[in-house]
């Protein structure tokens, strides 16, 4: 008898993006709610049909979002801060509006807070919670629509929410109350919820706990029995449906006794990234419960090896009986492209090694039916060589020192050469890197990659738009300028295209949050450099002006997060690889006279453990020291940026200023600046540019906006190290908005200037 298979979600912006075309369409008002909904049913339909047809016994509904899963949520509980609710906008509006911001007739708010899920590139909007917060269901809610909608095209599908403590755990709270507070209306709602589920004939409801995962503390612990031991009580005592507590990007060594001891129908653990999931059900699984057993790696999308997945589900055996063991994937699939079906370009010896969502639902199959056929053509797989090792790469390594990741002179030195020679004012003003990627931007790209345009014309044509783009920085007023990126699709993309070792994919994309995707390019095989990528671009920007202009890098961390990484070595020795090629990148840009560059490790974080004990020796001892190699080796006068975006770095700060760059800028005006305390508390010696504005939304912030966030970091931070930056780069923005935004920044920095060049004059001290 073939064992069950489960999935806990799959992807949701369309096989051929249809979600992101449509959503953007429906923020410019060019088609209606009815239509943008009319799209998300096809989508839907689509994905839950491939896992019927596939076999899966456990298809997730609700695992559609127009934008985020925790916004849903706090949607769900009606639990939208007053600002949003008061906009007096329809439903899907007042959604957008806390996803994005909203600025107009009826109002003008900022987005929610929004950050990375966990250890991966998706990124999730935190909810906000007051003490005028309320939990109350909303009637005709998605859960029970989307139910409802399965049913209907004839598939009986197991509803899934985010769990009432991963939800409070990952909120902020702006009020006296705690979550603790919102305990007794979570459990309310969520079995109102699972009442309504059970009328119209659901089987099973998932709570999906990843917050599990991490360290818990023992009142973290007491908070997740306080809720679940009220809400089990309650939904068994007016339903008959089955209760599915699902985990995933670790295991739950904190609270493995209390899941198994609470009456849960199912625990779905994590097999892949979850390090001691086996240990722990080798101390006792319940009988009467159901494992859901993720086996198969839904952040990857490299084949799976029959033979080691069937030696792990042997392991599984020992302690699970066969009828009790549902097979299914790590976490959602949401962080995989659809199928590799849609490539048309790789060969079909490459895509043999490769596996995305699609082919991750045949994966289940072949190993719950164990069939013969496809464990033979799997094992034949297996036993070739993908790829050979690259000596110069690994003598390289070899031949590395610690003099290859210190820098000198030490900081304090560097910084007073670099205010010397380069002679900024109070507060410089910068960007992150790109301008807007506009249509025509875009069409000269996909023209070229046609063919049908030569070379020369597409080189011209980005010379235009950065000799336009520079002309305009010095007209703004802004001090220190960039080319604006213009023959980048992306920021990883565009170097992966050039480095050696990387291999492409036209249609793998992933949703990275709302309507934005991405296609993160696949490590095959060892990386390195074989010609300048950057250098010609930033020569010919610095040309247009005198001002200095950044050279324009992505680092070796992000380069490797924002990629599809190998399994076959370690995640230290890709990122030093990748270190390598990037620093013979860093040290011509400087031989060419780029006096200021820009390394970006946006994703820095993005690999951190989720368990503190885990953070330095399984990432951070590698992960800082690969940024070091790159830049060890300028010249003092050289000075070096990073930019971080969209994590939380309050709890890595130390080791962020060990990075040893010259300028750090954050994202944080989203955070509300919080990271400014870390920064004072750390006594922080980089220079810094916290975001003063976020330009993931479409709304210009004021000149008066902007001064009042300035004038809250000069609390924190010494004047001289203070820069002044929106929160990102702004490929993804409009040009008219981006032009009233930076007009305003520099308004505000020379506002700020002039005020503490007043004070300085008079004797007093900011």
């Amino acid at each position: 008898m073939s064992k069950k298979v489960s999935v806990i979600g799959f992807p949701r912006i369309g096989n051929k993006r249809q979600l992101k075309f449509a959503s953007e369409k429906f923020f410019k008002g060019e088609i209606s709610s009815g239509e943008l909904e009319k799209t998300a049913e096809e989508i839907r339909a689509y994905g839950w049909q491939k896992q019927k047809e596939a076999g899966i016994d456990f298809i997730p509904s609700n695992d559609f979002s127009f934008y985020d899963n925790m916004l849903d949520t706090a949607y769900l509980l009606s639990a939208l801060p007053e600002r949003y609710v008061n906009l007096k906008l329809n439903p899907l509006e007042t959604y957008f509006a806390a996803a994005h911001g909203y600025q107009g007739k009826a109002g003008d708010v900022k987005a929610l807070p929004m950050k990375k899920w966990f250890n991966t590139n998706y990124h999730y909007i935190v909810p906000e919670l007051d003490d005028k917060t309320k939990f109350s269901l909303i009637e005709d809610n998605k859960v029970i629509k989307e139910y409802v909608e399965a049913k209907k095209l004839g598939i009986e599908s197991t509803p899934s929410v985010i769990g009432p403590y991963t939800f409070l755990h990952l909120a902020t709270y702006t009020g006296n109350k705690k979550a603790v507070d919102f305990a007794k209306e979570a459990v309310e709602g969520f079995s109102r919820l699972a009442a309504e589920l059970c009328k119209e004939g659901a089987e099973w409801i998932s709570f999906c706990e990843p917050a599990l995962v991490f360290d818990m503390t023992a009142s973290d612990k007491m908070l997740f029995n306080l809720i679940y031991q009220n809400l089990i009580k309650e939904i068994k005592n007016k339903t008959n449906i089955k209760i599915l507590l699902q985990t995933y990007f670790g295991d739950v060594r904190d609270i493995y006794e209390d899941l198994t001891s609470l009456a849960f129908d199912g625990l779905g653990l994590d097999f892949v990234e979850g390090k001691k999931s086996l240990e722990l059900i080798a101390k006792g699984f319940p009988k009467d419960k159901f494992l859901f057993a993720g086996i198969i790696n839904g952040k990857n999308i490299w084949k799976a090896d029959y033979q080691k997945k069937n030696e792990l589900i042997a392991q599984i055996e020992k302690y699970v009986s066969k009828e009790n063991l549902v097979l299914g994937t790590s976490c959602s699939l949401l962080h995989v492209p659809y199928t590799k079906e849609s490539e048309e370009k790789l060969s079909s010896e490459t895509l043999a090694y490769l596996s995305f969502a699609e082919e991750k639902l045949r994966e289940l199959k072949d190993l719950a039916n164990q069939t013969h056929s496809a464990l033979e053509e799997n094992k034949k797989i297996f036993t070739k060589e993908r790829c050979k090792k690259n000596q110069e790469v690994a003598e390289a390594l070899e031949n590395l020192s610690e003099e290859d990741f210190i820098r000198k002179p030490a900081f304090g030195e560097r910084e007073k050469i670099q205010h010397e020679n380069f002679k900024l004012p109070l507060f410089p003003t910068t960007t992150i890197g790109s301008f807007p990627q506009t249509q025509d931007v875009r069409t000269n790209r996909a023209a070229y990659k046609k063919g049908s345009i030569t070379k020369e014309e597409y080189e011209a044509f980005n010379k235009k738009k950065i000799a336009d783009c520079i002309a305009l920085q010095e007209k703004l007023g802004l001090d220190v300028l960039v080319h604006g990126e213009f023959e980048r699709n992306d920021m990883v993309e565009y170097f992966g295209n050039q480095l050696q070792g990387y291999i492409f994919t036209q249609n793998a994309w992933v949703q990275s949050y709302g309507s934005r995707c991405v296609k993160p390019p696949v490590i095959w095989s060892d990386v390195s450099r074989s010609k300048a990528m950057t250098v010609d671009w930033s020569l010919f920007a610095q040309k247009q002006t005198k001002k200095i202009v950044k050279g324009m890098l992505t680092g070796p961390v992000t380069i490797l997060n924002w990629s599809f990484p190998r399994e076959d070595i370690s995640l230290k020795e890709q990122a030093w690889q990748l270190a390598l090629a990037i620093r013979e990148e860093v040290l011509d840009l400087e031989k060419n006279g780029i006096k200021i560059i820009q390394i970006d490790e946006a994703a820095l974080r993005e690999k951190l453990p989720l368990r503190r004990s885990d953070w330095h020796k399984e990432y951070l001892d590698w992960a800082i020291p690969a940024f070091r190699l790159v830049h060890a080796k300028v010249k003092p006068q050289t000075q070096i940026h990073t930019h971080m975006c969209y994590s939380e770095f309050n709890d890595i700060i130390r080791d962020i200023d060990a990075m040893d760059a010259d300028v750090i800028t954050f994202e944080a005006s989203r955070a509300d600046l919080k990271i400014l305390d870390a920064l004072k508390e750390a006594d922080f010696r980089t220079e810094v540019g916290p975001g003063v504005y976020d330009i993931h939304s479409a709304r210009v912030p004021s000149v008066e906006e902007i001064l009042a966030a300035l004038e809250k970091m000069l609390t924190k931070v010494d004047k001289r190290k203070l820069w002044v930056n929106p929160d990102c780069g702004l490929k993804t923005r409009g040009e008219e908005e981006t032009l009233a935004s930076l007009a305003n920044l520099v308004a505000a920095a020379r506002t700020l200037r002039e005020k503490v060049q007043r004070l300085d004059s008079s004797g007093n001290k900011q």
